[in-house]
């Protein structure tokens, strides 16, 4: 590819949109033209984010400043509520523009579960019937004609990676799953809150949004499908661990009749095979969010749960890679034809 193809990211000041300028300035077919963040508008990006001072960036404008004429992709890493509007716009008056969104506004096809989770409105329906889900493993071949990919959540990927390939084969009871997640304080983004303070956060583990987070829907929407039921419900209780980054989820099932722990793992081991991303531990090691610090990678494994009839499903990711900036950058180049590891092959980084 003889051209560099120009980016913009915007939400340049998160966490997420701060990754996803880490991975893309190295990415050999990329120019990082815009960047946009409103409450730091005018700033140069080093003065955000010290760890970027080694780059040659352009400065944080607002999104009414942006020049959308300056780029051919948009990484949206806005909170909910907004990528909408923004997204019409941008398409409307640039249509051959591709956006890939790691916000929640277009994840969830139907737009009443939308305002259900959410509490808005859907306002831009064109879109969202356009949009893809993100998740590169399931739908790349929708992907590599999207003008409009959504990315999904941390927990999402982690979770479906896991199950889908499980629900698809009936090989689980998709009505009887049970996850128990945990993150780094890092998902829970960057503006300040009380319960992420040091103080607060550290040296104890604490869920939140129990029973009510809002990826569950998303959760739900892939696994029904996958398992082919409509109105599918699970048990998700998310939980928040003193660390910066990392996710792991423990997925426990009920097993389909004549299915084992060990027809469930064959089944993941079958799936990824070629998949350059998804490794399956070996037989009895248990994935650690150490094995994925700061990779594109994801880890799976299934052991034997001691109730009969149970597997339990273990999967770990980072959530600011795998679980938004890299799969974004992965779906970048399913989209334009890129092979699709570029840019992000960093092997995890350990201690």
């Amino acid at each position: 590819m003889a051209d560099k193809i120009r980016i913009g990211v915007l939400g340049a000041s998160g966490y997420t949109g701060a990754d996803l300028v880490r991975l893309a300035a190295r990415h050999p077919h990329i120019e990082i033209a815009l960047l946009t963040a409103n409450s730091h508008a005018g700033k140069p990006m080093r003065a955000v984010f010290r760890h970027l001072s080694h780059l040659d960036l352009p400065d944080l404008v607002t999104i009414e400043a942006a020049d959308w004429g300056s780029v051919d992709a948009v990484f949206c890493g806005l909170p909910h509520g907004t990528t909408q509007a923004i997204t019409k716009r941008l398409l409307d008056e640039h249509p051959g523009v591709k956006v890939i969104d790691m916000s929640a506004d277009f994840r969830l096809r139907d737009p009443a579960v939308y305002k259900e989770w959410y509490g808005l409105d859907h306002t831009a329906l064109d879109l969202q019937e356009e949009a893809v889900y993100g998740l590169t493993e399931v739908y790349r071949s929708q992907i590599a004609d999207a003008r409009l990919i959504a990315c999904p959540g941390c927990y999402p990927t982690a979770v479906l990676l896991a199950l889908l390939p499980l629900a698809g084969a009936d090989l689980i009871d998709a009505t009887d799953i049970v996850i128990d997640a945990k993150s780094g304080v890092s998902g829970a983004g960057r503006g300040l809150k009380e319960n992420t303070l040091f103080c607060e956060a550290g040296e104890g583990l604490s869920p939140y949004s129990v029973g009510k987070h809002r990826h569950m829907a998303e959760i739900e929407q892939e696994v029904g499908k996958a398992a082919g039921l409509a109105d599918l419900r699970v048990n998700f209780t998310p939980h928040l661990i003193p660390m910066s980054r990392g996710e792991l989820c423990t997925t426990y099932v009920r097993l389909a009749e004549g299915a084992t722990w060990k027809t469930l793992r064959e089944r993941l081991v079958e799936t990824y095979a070629a998949e350059p991303f998804v490794t399956i531990a070996e037989e009895g090691v248990l994935p650690q969010t150490q094995m994925v610090r700061g990779s594109n990678y994801v880890v799976i494994n299934v052991v034997p749960d001691r109730i009969p009839g149970r597997a339990i499903v273990i999967s770990t990711l980072d959530n600011l890679v795998k679980g938004s900036a890299g799969q974004a950058l992965q779906n970048f180049n399913v989209a334009y034809g890129i092979e699709e590891t570029t840019g992000i092959e960093q092997l995890p980084l350990f201690p």
